[in-house]
């Protein structure tokens, strides 16, 4: 069967489709039917089943006779550490630390907060809370202490367990003290905090709150999985919220696994037993999906890097792990791409590694410039593959599905909508638009397992949120546009359609001709406001490491070029050169902010922000064009 047999057998008989699905995952009872829809729009699926998260990714592997079998390989360049974890001790050391945590207290339903750098031990937390049934949320390690006790608020924890520090190329970031802060501001108090002791720092531990990670493990009865209910939630997981209170996203147990476990042949084409690795964080929903849950439920090696695509030391790294680990796919942003391409333009370093091995780049979370796509396909001779998907999914809403049928590529676009994801482009009135339209980007519902069910305590908002634009639609956000054979193309936020002279223009095109430049390895445009237009576009660009020609001359080529590529309709006029745009830790660019400090509105600093200085270079850029003041 063909993309297209597949997709017309799931619109056909959605039930049937999923019912086949989960028939690859272990249920302690079986579900009676796939989708629950008495409370719709709410949607669940698998509700009156049994089965365990932990189970599914750890001990079935083991009882099935793979337990040698490495699960987790830990590659830290930054303390210069490497090792490996099979499924048998994955096992041992997930059920001792599951019975620690029980004999305090915690069981089924209880949330616990998850603190933690990109350790071995972090994955381990993670399934100790899905064996018991808790719920857990994952917060970024080292985020803000006031982000973290909006959290602890939210979520309610009876536990948090974190790491004393993490580790950037260049400096130790102080977990504790922002762990103490964030509790010291939170309302609601965690029962206890298991605090795990890294050699770079040991931190003070509060007596009577805080046990530490391995001497509360001493003496336990290891824990067996809790059967949980197909719709008991396996984690929350916050993203940011436009109005400042981040959203805290549900997952279902039994849709994440049958969702996940589908994706990894079908969408990445890996077999049990293959590298899998996704180049990112546990914090992210990416790390959540396939660095943990989706390549151990399949029975893959997931590994877990502690580093950064250039800087650790080099922008080789990320080839030295893909030759050392025999890594059959990568999944990383494109935001890391465009780091190593700015660092090694000419893929001097691609040459010193053996990538034969390597099956295909699969690329998410910011949009993929074809620029970027075209020197990752030069430079690895591997397919390379964008995809679309969002923390709410959980899992690829367009992609192109390997595993069934390898479908032409089409630079610019993540391809064509998968199984369980119908995908329309709606006018401002809800109406379908014509293919080649901008538009916004809307999912019929129901939405697919795996996907969220609704907001942590939030019903209402979810519904506000996501439900009520569009009704019988899930509003993604995003903006795009479909072409004659059903490829998506997401053009750029809602948010980031600007409206020059009454003309919706996406700011995701002009940022596609700007990267076209030799001497630009990234760029973002925002729209800033205009007396005359409303909005008129505004380029920032980073250059190549290496280029030493005048800024002015290179920001005159890019206008030139823009009003060549789409026309002078664009009204492109200012383009500045920076060193750096300001980002998530997850490489998304912080457009929303730079448009407020243009427009000098006030704004609160993101919480996900990587480096908050860049804003005052963004600032320092911005009044020299005239705008910030």
């Amino acid at each position: 069967m063909g993309y297209a047999d597949v997709y017309g057998a799931w619109k056909t008989d959605p039930e049937a489709f999923w019912m086949k699905a989960a028939e690859e995952i272990h249920w302690f009872k079986e579900p009676s039917k796939a989708l629950f829809d008495d409370k719709a729009p709410i949607y669940e699926w698998f509700a009156d089943g049994l089965t365990n998260t932990c189970y599914n990714a750890v001990d079935r592997h083991v009882e099935n006779g793979r337990g040698e079998q490495t699960a987790i390989i830990y590659d830290s360049p930054i303390t210069h550490t490497k090792r490996t974890i099979s499924y048998v001790e994955l096992r041992n050391r997930v059920a001792t630390l599951a019975g620690a945590l029980r004999a305090k207290g915690v069981g089924k339903g209880d949330r616990v907060i998850i603190y933690m750098p990109m350790i071995p031990e972090a994955l381990e937390a993670m399934l100790a809370c899905a064996r018991l049934g808790a719920v857990h949320s994952v917060v970024f390690g080292g985020f803000a202490a006031h982000e973290l006790a909006v959290r602890i608020d939210d979520a309610t924890p009876k536990a948090i367990i974190a790491a004393s520090c993490g580790l950037e190329p260049n400096r130790v970031v102080h977990y504790k003290p922002l762990l103490d802060s964030a509790i010291d501001q939170a309302t609601h108090k965690p029962d206890f905090c298991v605090i795990y002791q890294r050699e770079q720092e040991v931190a003070q531990l509060i007596e009577g709150r805080d046990v530490n990670w391995h001497g509360f493990q001493y003496g336990v009865e290891p824990a067996d999985c809790v059967p949980v209910e197909g719709n008991h939630p396996a984690y929350i997981l916050y993203t940011s919220g436009t109005t400042g209170a981040p959203k805290g996203v549900i997952r279902h147990t039994g849709g994440q696994l049958v969702a996940l476990n589908w994706t990894m042949k079908n969408i990445y084409n890996v077999d049990p037993g293959d590298v899998f690795w996704a180049a990112s964080d546990v914090g992210w929903v990416v790390g959540h999906s396939y660095i943990v849950y989706g390549p151990l439920i399949h029975g893959n090696t997931t590994i877990v890097f502690e580093g950064k695509p250039v800087g650790t030391p080099d922008p080789g790294t990320f080839w030295r792990v893909i030759e050392e680990h025999n890594v059959k796919v990568l999944f990383t942003a494109p935001t890391a791409f465009r780091a190593i391409k700015r660092e090694d333009p000419t893929g001097e370093y691609v040459k010193k590694y053996d990538l034969s091995g390597l099956q295909t780049l699969f690329l998410a979370g910011e949009r993929a410039d074809p620029d970027t796509i075209k020197w990752a396909q030069a430079m690895l001779d591997k397919p390379v593959i964008d995809h679309w998907w969002q923390t709410e999914t959980g899992w690829a809403i367009a992609g192109n599905p390997l595993g069934i049928e390898a479908l032409p590529v089409k630079i610019g676009s993540p391809s064509v909508a998968m199984p369980g994801y119908d995908i329309h482009i709606l006018d401002e009135a809800g109406h379908e638009v014509a293919p080649g339209e901008l538009g916004a980007i809307a999912l019929k519902l129901p939405l697919p397992p795996g996907t969220l069910p609704t907001l942590w305590n939030a019903e209402d908002r979810f519904k506000k949120s996501y439900l009520t634009q569009f009704p019988g639609y899930y509003e993604t956000g995003d903006a795009g546009m479909k072409d004659e054979d059903g490829y998506v193309y997401i053009m750029a936020r809602t948010d980031d359609v600007i409206n020059v002279a009454g003309h919706r223009l996406s700011t995701g095109g002009m940022e596609e001709v700007l990267a076209s430049h030799p001497d630009v390895a990234e760029c973002a445009v925002i729209g800033v406001a205009d007396a005359l237009k409303g909005q008129a576009p505004l380029g920032f660009l980073c250059l190549n490491a290496g280029c030493d020609r005048p800024h002015a001359e290179i920001a005159k080529e890019c206008v030139t070029l823009v009003r060549q590529e789409i026309g002078p309709v664009a009204a492109f006029k200012l383009a500045c050169v920076v060193d750096r745009l300001p980002k998530t830790r997850s490489g998304k660019i912080l457009r929303a902010t730079m448009v407020k400090i243009a427009d000098s509105e006030p704004f609160k600093m993101p919480a996900t922000i990587d480096d908050p200085e860049i804003l005052d270079e963004i600032r320092t850029a911005l009044q020299g064009l005239g705008f910030a003041n």
